[in-house]
């Protein structure tokens, strides 16, 4: 097995604390099943990492990139630019919320409280039980109040 001292890795990632971080990240994502590009050569996954790196086998920008996407709680999602989806003509899009055809609504009644108030009062019961008693007058309980 071949020694890999920092040393060797330092030219290819200068700032040792970012090298320490990519090994580190690429190890962790080794022992989770990601593909070695190297002979293994039973050397545990931070030689293996520190070995990719030395020899250039994965680009310092990916795993750096990797290592960026692998923090973040909120990852941006590109989106379309204007050019690249052109819109629809105005007469082929499909209506939308709150915008769609005004006079396709249909017309909502207005009543005020007094006009509501006078229908209630005009409405006549027309059960006996509705009164209240059985044969149409004050319940028992009621009598005498």
């Amino acid at each position: 097995m071949a020694r890999v001292t920092v040393e060797d890795c330092v030219d290819k990632v200068p700032n040792r604390f970012e090298l320490v971080l990519l090994a580190a990240h690429r190890a962790r994502s080794i022992a989770d099943g990601s593909a070695v590009t190297i002979p293994v050569n039973d050397d545990k996954n931070p030689v293996i990492a520190l070995r990719e790196i030395a020899e250039k086998t994965i680009p310092p920008e990916d795993m750096r990139e990797s290592l960026i996407h692998s923090i973040q709680k909120n990852v941006e999602v590109d989106e379309p630019e204007a050019v690249a989806a052109p819109l629809l003509p105005p007469d082929r899009r499909s209506p939308v919320l709150g915008r769609d055809d005004q006079s396709s609504d249909s017309v909502v009644d207005v009543m005020t409280e007094e006009q509501l108030l006078r229908g209630l009062e005009s409405m006549t019961p027309t059960e006996p039980s509705a009164n209240g008693g059985p044969n149409g007058g004050p319940r028992e309980r009621d009598r005498g109040r």
